[in-house]
């Protein structure tokens, strides 16, 4: 999944209806990564439920209807050197791309928008994103 130019990240309201969004996404060794801004819509929903679908897609979020979802958990990175490591990861990966979004968005925004970075990893076997606990891990049944 790493790999893909666009990955649709799916989280999940309170109510359990799904939510997604094309995003940037890069590798961090086993994991992946994402980064966001902090005040998305998307961090709040990881805040009461870090469990997330992914499956590829295009630039505008359109998806395969036939390729499964992956069930992952993610995580929100505070830690500053692992965040730093991460975010280049990220501008490695989408180059010129990545400076010249992030550009606009301060221009539109007025101001530097707090971004945050999300680690994401695999569930454990057999999890779906209904059964995954606030702690990230399967409940159990």
């Amino acid at each position: 999944m790493g790999d893909q130019s666009f990955v649709s990240l799916t989280t999940f309201r309170k109510s359990g209806v799904p939510v997604s969004t094309p995003i940037w996404i890069a590798r961090d060794g086993d994991d992946l990564i994402v980064t966001t801004p902090e005040e998305s819509g998307k961090v709040k929903r990881l805040r009461n439920n870090p469990s997330v679908e992914l499956r590829p897609c295009s630039r505008r979020g359109s998806v395969d209807a036939a390729v499964d979802p992956i069930a992952a958990v993610a995580e929100i990175v505070t830690d500053e050197p692992a965040s730093r490591r991460m975010a280049e990861a990220i501008r490695d990966k989408y180059g010129l791309e990545y400076r010249i979004v992030m550009f606009v968005e301060r221009i539109l925004a007025r101001r530097q928008k707090p971004r945050v970075l999300l680690r994401i990893t695999p569930a454990s076997e057999g999890a779906r994103p209904a059964d995954v606990g606030d702690l990230g891990r399967p409940r159990r049944m």
